[in-house]
């Protein structure tokens, strides 16, 4: 298998770069400021490494970083941390598509389960939300489910 290294980044400025937090099995856990475009691999790099007995076989180190979000290093897959539920009203809360937990977005008009997974993976794979249109690329909302949901989501 081929290591690919980071690529050198210019230094983030407060419009180009996304804060995120690493724990774990890694050398120097805290928070970072990556620039934009980020990959999970670079936040790796910035907190020093894994720790000897860590594996990132549960990482997707591809996977373009999300503002705010925590990389858990060591986690058995589908263990890393869920942000925890709103303390507001479902009805009146509106949620970030990059964020929100699969439980949270299952509270959405006419999302369960399988729907609220298939946002998740699209973020996941996408590397997040750029705006609220492009969930009209998650497979299983069309045309009328999008205008139900729209008002309940931001990015």
């Amino acid at each position: 298998m081929t290591q690919i290294a980071p690529t050198p980044k210019p230094p983030p400025s407060a419009t180009t770069a996304v804060t995120i937090h690493v724990t774990g099995k890694i050398r120097n856990p805290g928070v970072y400021r990556l620039p934009t475009g980020s990959r999970v691999a670079d936040a790796v790099t910035a907190a020093g490494g894994v720790s000897r007995t860590a594996s990132t076989g549960s990482l997707n180190l591809a996977r373009r970083l999300i503002d705010g979000e925590q990389i858990v290093v060591g986690a058995p897959a589908g263990q890393q941390p869920q942000q925890p539920l709103p303390a507001a009203d479902p009805a009146t809360t509106v949620l970030d598509l990059n964020t929100a937990t699969t439980d949270q977005l299952e509270q959405l008009p006419g999302v369960g389960e399988v729907l609220a997974a298939r946002i998740t993976e699209f973020r996941t794979n996408r590397g997040g939300f750029t705006t609220v249109d492009q969930l009209r690329e998650v497979t299983g909302i069309g045309p009328r489910k999008f205008e139900e949901i729209k008002p309940k989501v931001r990015v």
